[in-house]
């Protein structure tokens, strides 16, 4: 669902005859526009007797707030999905029984267990290539050897190891090293099924094997450690989804923190079923927002999660602004302030709204900066 940060339409619904309101709650965003709701956000209900002037009830007493001027960036918000980057199956390779195997949410890192297989630990390497050989002292260079090496100096061992493609002494004298402290035998060479090669750090999500099972097969499904969120933009709204651009996260419970847009989808798809009324579908198609945390950590323990991504729709430059909880809100839809002046006077002047930016809003009326507005009290 997306939400827009604009200016409110008509309310239908009006409040009684007579009827004075004022709130603390906040302002809802509903399905592309943004409705004030009547009494929240501090935004007092007021309607008038026939003939009446147009007063209302007034507290002197209420603190008060500047009119500003600045920029503001008004934002369309989606929904999105909290996951994790990456799918990936780990492999038990070779013969002999499982002996040992992570637990679902378990995190694995380079050179820590991946599973177990007759006793002997099997350790997580990083790299894009599985090994497809044996890797030993006399064979020939390779881009797997390129690997290894650069994982075993990672793991701190072979301080004095050429990180290149040719498997030397020093190759084989890390490898024992690595071997010793994973508690394999000392050989100075490795076998393809000795290590778990992944592109990275990854989680475990789905175990396939059982412990006592035999090797061979898929151990477990996993995905990488980094946190994500995928939002499905309507293509209307291309206009903003623009890759490195920053974005807000509101997760579960209302806490909100950065992100930035990694990739945006070129290619869009529908969601109709085929002999549905909407034809194609065309009317349903949407692309595929990719948006990275700035701070994994920000999520807590959370693998998954329903979240709302606030998008920058628009920017202004120099506007007057005023808080959200200073607007008043008419029957009839239209907006004021309580402007104090210096002797205490409360006055109330019509304003037009704009674009919203958190607790601020755009304003067009008479006001000036630097003049005051109530606020409701906290």
């Amino acid at each position: 669902m997306l939400e827009s940060s604009v200016a409110p339409p008509v309310n239908e619904e009006s409040p009684p005859p007579q009827s004075r309101k004022r709130g603390g709650r906040r302002r809802t965003l509903l399905a592309g526009t943004a409705m004030l709701a009547i009494g929240g956000a501090g935004v007092a209900a007021y309607t008038l007797r026939d003939g009446e002037a147009a007063t209302q009830e007034t507290d002197t007493q209420l603190p008060a707030a500047a009119v500003t001027r600045g920029d503001l960036a008004g934002t369309t918000e989606a929904d999105g999905t909290l996951g994790n980057a990456g799918s990936y199956t780990v492999l038990a390779g070779g013969g002999g029984r499982i002996t040992w195997l992570p637990k679902a949410g378990d995190e694995i890192r380079r050179g820590q267990q991946a599973y177990g297989v007759n006793g002997h630990r099997v350790p997580l390497f990083y790299g894009s290539m599985p090994f497809w050989r044996d890797l030993e002292q006399g064979m020939s260079d390779g881009y797997d050897v390129l690997e290894l090496e650069e994982n075993l100096v990672a793991l701190g061992y072979g301080d004095d190891l050429a990180v290149d493609e040719a498997f030397t002494w020093a190759t084989a004298q890390a490898v024992r090293d690595l071997q010793k402290a994973q508690g394999m035998p000392r050989t100075g060479a490795l076998a393809p099924d000795d290590v778990v090669m992944q592109p990275g750090p990854i989680q475990v999500k789905t175990l396939q094997a059982a412990l006592g099972g035999g090797a061979g097969g898929a151990a477990y499904e996993a995905t990488g450690t980094q946190k994500l969120v995928t939002v499905n933009l309507p293509v209307s709204r291309q206009d903003i989804a623009r890759e490195n651009a920053a974005v807000r996260i509101t997760l579960p419970g209302g806490k909100t923190v950065p992100g930035n847009v990694s990739s945006v989808s070129t290619v869009a798809t529908s969601s109709a079923k085929s002999g549905s009324q909407t034809g194609s579908g065309t009317e349903n198609a949407t692309f595929q927002v990719t948006v990275t945390l700035d701070k994994s950590a920000d999520v807590g323990t959370l693998t998954g999660a329903p979240v709302t991504v606030g998008f920058t729709s628009n920017e202004l430059k120099d506007v007057l602004t005023v808080p959200v909880n200073a607007l008043l809100a008419s029957a009839d839809s239209d907006y004021s302030v309580n402007v104090v002046d210096a002797a205490g006077k409360v006055r109330s002047v019509p304003v037009k709204l704009g674009v919203f930016d958190g607790d601020k809003v755009q304003v067009t009326g008479d006001l000036t900066v630097g003049m005051k507005v109530q606020v409701p009290k906290s």
